[in-house]
């Protein structure tokens, strides 16, 4: 049961607050900065008012997930953090003197309360009201592309990843106390998944029953996520791949597993639209969305700037109706072809026709596709095989018993050809600069708020987490830019 109105926590001892959390702590100035009683009115809904036991207030609930992100720890961590440490009690509105939460009743709330709740688009549409109001954001324009996460099964097998958390946990406790060593147990050397279980909690055992190193908070937050592994591991045994996810890649050589996260920023470095889906989603196709996204949270676009991937014929065709500039380079197949230089024949402005290497003009030209629908039209110039069949430079270009030589060019939309022009603007060129700036924000939320690897399964999972992350990389911008 959700109590309707949230009981106001009286202390002796909340002046503690005023001597312990300095007025520049983060955590104060995102408290003074945004009222989180939105979170308390989005989920309303999904408790009763009328029946059980007294619920947690939403809004604590929610606060504990965005320390999660803003810190990157467990959801054991978090709660024992919140102990101790005076600036998370004042970020949860709790009494110094207040007890915390259950670890298990953030696993609880994630799957109950926020199942089903567009918290991606409610969190950053409302950071960008709040940079809007504030006069954070001024620019017209929207830098987009995409970051990709990989799937907490992928890359490495659960062996790998149960290995590499018993090692960071070694490693912790050796800086320690050395001698340590002698009482670890012995590590299991054999590709075997219940074997590496069996040594992992032998080793959780052995460290627990050590009170002088487990009280270590460095230790005790290793310890934590060893044990949250294993346990995930145990459910996961049998059904342990993410169905969401699905191969994408980064290049023709490189690929991953995992999710695409499609971002909208603003110059001034403010997320203002973001888009999930499985990885092996093209980039371009996204834009109408995060286009429509970021008006709707109130920004007025006039420029997107991006990378080829955004220059596709339909995103021109939308972005022109709306009398909005595309900073992004045609793909090179359009405005330079395919061809190698040295298969590349030479134009006759006065016969229009193409002459071959070998100088042979072409004999006829024949236009295929109409105008304006589906892919551009193609001119194709026919030469005369009598003579390529004799051609010393034949080789390459004309192959024997062929009955025909041919050789297209395909013509350019009015819309690439409008763009192809635009592209060598100084206006083109001077917002062009600005996109790197979405790199460093890509790089932010994955080497600094564990974006880089999903920490549940689902694509639901993978959207809360962008939700809270996106959430705190705002937050934490608009108090800089003010």
């Amino acid at each position: 049961m959700l109590l309707q109105q949230q009981k106001i926590q009286l202390s002796a001892y909340s002046g503690l607050y005023d001597l312990i959390v300095p007025q520049d702590n983060l955590l104060r100035k995102i408290n003074e900065l945004i009222d989180f009683s939105f979170i308390y009115e989005e989920l309303l809904n999904k408790y009763c008012l009328s029946n059980g036991r007294n619920a947690q207030s939403p809004v604590r609930m929610f606060k504990y997930l965005l320390l999660k992100s803003i810190y990157t720890v467990s959801d054991v961590d978090v709660v024992e953090r919140s102990r101790y440490d005076m600036s998370f009690k004042y970020f949860l509105e709790m009494t110094p003197e207040e007890d915390v939460i259950n670890p298990s009743s953030l696993t609880k709330f994630r799957k109950l309360r926020l199942k089903d709740t567009d918290l991606l688009n409610l969190l950053i549409g409302k950071t960008v009201t709040i940079a809007i109001e504030k006069g954070i954001i001024k620019s017209k324009s929207i830098i987009v592309d995409a970051t990709h996460t990989l799937s907490r099964s992928n890359p490495f097998s659960t062996i790998e990843v149960l290995r590499e958390r018993s090692k960071l946990l070694r490693k912790t406790v050796y800086q320690f106390d050395e001698e340590f060593k002698t009482k670890m147990p012995s590590k299991n050397l054999e590709n075997d998944l219940n074997k590496e279980l069996d040594y992992c909690k032998k080793l959780e055992k052995i460290i627990e029953n050590a009170p002088s190193i487990n009280e270590i908070p460095s230790v005790k937050e290793k310890l934590n996520l060893l044990k949250e592994m294993v346990e995930d591991t145990d459910e996961q045994l049998i059904f342990s791949k993410d169905r969401d996810a699905k191969t994408g890649h980064k290049s023709a050589e490189s690929s991953f597993f995992g999710y695409k996260t499609h971002l909208a920023m603003s110059e001034e470095r403010i997320i203002t639209a973001a888009v999930v889906t499985s990885g092996e989603k093209g980039d371009g196709p996204e834009l109408p969305k995060l286009l429509q996204m970021s008006q709707d949270n109130g920004m007025e676009v006039d420029a997107i700037i991006g990378d080829a991937a955004y220059s596709g014929k339909e995103n021109l065709k939308i972005a022109s109706e709306q009398n909005i500039k595309i900073v992004a380079r045609l793909n090179p197949s359009i405005t330079q072809g395919f061809r190698k230089d040295e298969d590349k024949f030479d134009y006759n402005k006065d016969a229009d026709r193409f002459v071959c290497p070998a100088g042979h003009l072409a004999i006829r030209k024949a236009r295929q596709g109409k105008k304006n629908i589906g892919e551009n039209q193609v001119d194709t110039y026919y030469f005369d095989v009598e003579k390529c069949k004799v051609c010393p430079l034949k080789e390459g270009c004309y192959k024997d018993g062929a009955k025909s030589k041919t050789y297209s060019v395909s013509i350019k939309s009015d819309l690439h050809q409008d763009q192809m022009v635009f592209q060598e603007s100084d206006y083109y060129k001077e917002k062009s600069k600005h996109r790197y700036k979405i790199e460093a924000k890509n790089s932010e939320l994955k080497n600094v708020h564990g974006y880089d690897r999903a920490t549940s399964y689902g694509i639901e999972n993978m959207q809360m987490q962008g939700a809270m992350a996106i959430f705190a990389v705002n937050l934490k911008r608009i108090l800089k830019l003010l």
